[in-house]
């Protein structure tokens, strides 16, 4: 299926690793001019290449969006190399896994600006060029856990509640502009850091290292799902692809769940 995405523009933030690399990488095989963003200038070197070695078009810029200064550098750099932004990903984020006497009011403050304020400043330093262009797509990576509460990370499933409310807000105010706006949901998905997390949960409950096994058990007792496995990088960039597409015209104001079926 074509998605007649050839020759769009789109930045995605937090695409130096894990589900932002994978949605970064669909968009580029799709023909999408890529910019790539992050805090780790090696990783998001090596993301380019990867892209570019499979005949993609794809930039970097290195910035940290939680302060106002660089965040609008990241944004100038974006359109001076871009000239203009079509699809705007908002992936960037963080997870930490802290229940609620481990976390301070000043933590939450923290992951807010991470995970919730960092969208806000990206939105609007795009959303006045898409305007203009009459067409555009806003897509929030955010997660299961801002749909069903867990006691073991309470912060992190607010601020991915508060990204979902983030697009239908949005999603009304851009009624009839030619922009859509939608949020991703992934359930548990296989990246760096999760194996990580597993890995040391693995050890605690005895679990072995051999990580599909510790994928598996990690199914059968904490995250279970229909599809019987987590998630891929990939099948998160696919559906993302999708959705920033002409053919997802009608699409807008949307939370689309990727979890294996986990939520139901």
């Amino acid at each position: 299926m074509d998605l007649n995405l050839k020759g769009k523009t789109a930045l995605v933030t937090g695409s130096s690793s894990g589900i932002g690399e994978g949605i970064a990488k669909c968009l580029a095989r799709e023909g999408v001019h890529v910019m790539v963003q992050g805090r780790k200038k090696t990783e998001l070197q090596r993301v380019v290449r990867e892209i570019t070695a499979q005949g993609g078009i794809a930039h970097y810029v290195e910035g940290d969006l939680t302060h106002d200064g660089e965040a609008k550098g990241i944004a100038a750099k974006t359109l001076q190399e871009l000239q203009h932004v079509d699809i705007l990903i908002n992936n960037a984020g963080a997870f930490p896994n802290q229940g609620w006497l481990q976390s301070s009011p000043q933590d939450w403050l923290d992951l807010l600006n991470v995970n919730v304020v960092s969208m806000v400043r990206m939105i609007q330093a795009f959303l006045p060029q898409m305007q203009t262009l009459g067409w555009g797509r806003i897509i929030q990576i955010a997660s299961v856990a801002g749909i069903s509460a867990s006691p073991l990370s309470p912060a992190y499933g607010a601020t991915k509640a508060a990204n979902i409310n983030i697009t239908s807000s949005l999603a009304k105010d851009l009624a009839g502009t030619g922009i859509t706006v939608n949020t991703v949901s992934p359930g548990p998905i296989t990246t760096a850091g999760t194996r990580e997390l597993f890995q040391e949960i693995a050890l605690e409950k005895n679990w072995g290292t051999n990580w599909q096994e510790i994928e598996k058990k990690a199914i059968q007792e904490m995250l279970p799902n229909l599809v019987k496995r987590f998630g891929t990088p990939e099948e998160v960039g696919n559906l993302v692809a999708f959705l920033a597409s002409p053919c997802a015209d009608f699409i807008t104001g949307a939370n689309y769940r990727i979890d294996g079926g986990r939520m139901v």
